[in-house]
């Protein structure tokens, strides 16, 4: 699970600007329920944290903040992005920071690229070994499985002045997951270029989440709705 490749996180912004992505408003919601839940927090770690533009905005709320992601190509926008901010590299099932926050996120459906409940566990309890006691841990979940589109399609067109970019999908159930095509077509002054990849996104049940945030030593609820409609998992460590 080594994260997005060069020439996707390459585009990933600009794709996601384009279908309407607001990370500052979705930053805004999960500092909220953070202090919700944890009113002193003052340090916040955001797992898979991709370019850093959540952090950009959680940096802003919490004194503290720091950074992990699996991706180097990803990391290094974000250090760009955040000079001065502790990001780093690592798998999510295993990645040790040597200290607790008393927030920790992953937003995204992150969460939901482990490919299978083992890897779900694992990932969680790693997660909450990076909180301390009463700290909380705000999760974004990709769509439950009564809820999947089988077949969906999607498509984004991105067009700035030296660049157009299109961005084709294909989703499919394969067992209990969603298997995801991602074609891309980058065209600017220097020529055409195409790539494509594919994603594997686990349709884990909400008691298979629930199960793993109570295994991992937290009392997690599940709040449905935003940001993308997938709602949000809030789990305070005991």
């Amino acid at each position: 699970m080594g994260g997005y490749s060069e020439q996707h996180a390459e585009i990933y912004e600009d794709v996601l600007v384009s279908r309407g992505k607001d990370w500052a408003a979705e930053a805004e919601l999960v500092s909220r329920l953070v202090r919700e839940a944890c009113g002193d927090a003052v340090s916040l770690l955001d797992v898979a944290c991709g370019t850093g533009v959540h952090l950009e905005s959680f940096r802003q709320d919490f004194p503290d903040v720091a950074g992990v992601d699996a991706s180097r190509p990803m990391l290094d926008r974000a250090a760009a992005r955040l000079p001065g901010v502790p990001l780093h590299e690592g798998d999510m099932r295993d990645f040790d920071l040597g200290r607790t926050f008393d927030a920790v996120t992953c937003l995204f459906f992150a969460l939901s690229y482990m490919r299978g409940t083992a890897d779900l566990r694992a990932a969680t309890a790693r997660m909450a070994a990076h909180l301390r006691p009463g700290g909380v841990l705000v999760a974004e979940p990709w769509w439950f499985p009564e809820q999947f589109l089988d077949g969906y399609v999607d498509g984004h067109l991105v067009r700035d002045e030296h660049r157009v970019i299109t961005r084709v999908t294909h989703s499919v159930r394969d067992g209990g997951a969603t298997r995801m095509e991602v074609r891309v077509t980058v065209a600017e002054p220097s020529g055409i270029r195409e790539f494509r990849e594919y994603e594997v996104v686990s349709l884990f049940t909400l008691d298979e989440y629930l199960a793993a945030f109570d295994e991992a030593g937290c009392d997690a609820r599940f709040l449905p709705g935003e940001p993308n409609a997938r709602g949000l998992f809030v789990a305070v460590r005991r």
